[in-house]
């Protein structure tokens, strides 16, 4: 990757760093809220985008995340840290239990047997006394949006890093050889079950702190919120949006649908979802590969890349 890229990276990463100096609550309110979709679009950016597998079963994670976090805290009385690990470790766990069944599972099966589990996962805890049944838990109020904000990008930066290691290590190169021909790579020596099941639990791990870190920034959660597929479709709008497969393209897509939503909702609150939907509906038409991909186009061939992309995608 080139070295300005990670100039402007690093510049942007000591930007966000210095937001909360500005002292505006709504500010990072909204910041907070952005990290953490940008974290979760990341997340499924390993699973979904490197590997090529839809997963629709990384709102488990989250899930898993919040309530490990909560439990720990509000049933044992145990500190954040030991909590968001606790949410952290019962997502890896989960992950490593279904990934081995599931993963042999390919295209559109791979993604209806991730629904089921998400399904399935959200009764489990609706009916479970220690997680608060269908009522939910409430965690210790806390008013410290300064050091949410911190920890939302600090997680960010890590999910980001681990994700550019992935993209030029042999880990890596295996997973994209997965995407592109699954039989071809393991004919090639890759041990695909493998891979593949590192992959969905390192996208597990950063989901679940993800998670934990929300649960207890908004300090209630029930099986409802906390396994909401609307959550885990965002999360695939967004890496989708910005360029599956690349380093900073679900970041730069988060960032963006999140900007623009905010936007939308605040001057046309009425309508809102519905234009939101529409600028989603133009970026599939003008840019299917996402930001990343648009960015270097336009560099490369100006305007006349927009075009392309329709006649070349028979849009």
């Amino acid at each position: 990757m080139r070295l300005w890229i990670w100039i402007i990276a690093i510049v942007g990463a000591a930007l966000l760093a210095a937001a909360p100096l500005l002292g505006d609550a709504v500010l990072i309110q909204y910041g907070i809220n952005a990290l953490i979709f940008a974290t979760l679009a990341q997340s499924w950016n390993i699973i979904g985008g490197f590997t090529g597998y839809p997963s629709f079963g990384n709102s488990v994670f989250y899930g898993l995340g919040t309530y490990g976090t909560a439990i720990a805290m509000v049933q044992f009385g145990l500190p954040f840290g030991v909590g968001l690990a606790f949410g952290a470790a019962l997502a890896v766990l989960c992950a490593l239990l279904i990934g081995f069944p599931i993963l042999r599972l390919q295209g559109h099966y791979f993604a209806i047997a991730t629904l089921g589990v998400s399904a399935a996962m959200q009764a489990i805890i609706a009916n479970l006394d220690i997680a608060g049944a269908n009522i939910g838990l409430v965690l210790p109020l806390t008013r410290a949006d300064n050091m949410f904000y911190e920890l939302a990008l600090a997680l960010l930066i890590a999910c980001v890093l681990t994700v550019a290691w992935i993209s030029k290590s042999r880990f890596g190169a295996g997973l994209i050889a997965i995407r592109e021909d699954e039989d071809a790579a393991g004919s090639m020596g890759v041990n695909t079950t493998l891979y593949k099941t590192m992959a969905l639990v390192l996208s597990a791990l950063f989901t679940a702190i993800a998670g934990g870190i929300n649960a207890y920034w908004i300090t209630f959660i029930d099986p409802a919120s906390a396994f909401d597929l609307t959550l885990n479709v965002r999360m695939v709008i967004m890496a989708m949006f910005g360029g599956p497969g690349t380093v900073f393209g679900p970041v730069l897509g988060a960032f963006a649908l999140s900007a623009v939503y905010e936007v939308l909702a605040n001057w046309i609150s009425t309508a809102a979802a519905l234009l939101f939907g529409l600028v989603i509906v133009l970026s599939v038409i003008f840019m299917p590969r996402g930001l990343a991909d648009l960015l270097s186009g336009f560099r490369r061939q100006g305007p006349g890349y927009l075009l392309q992309n329709i006649r070349l995608h028979r849009l």
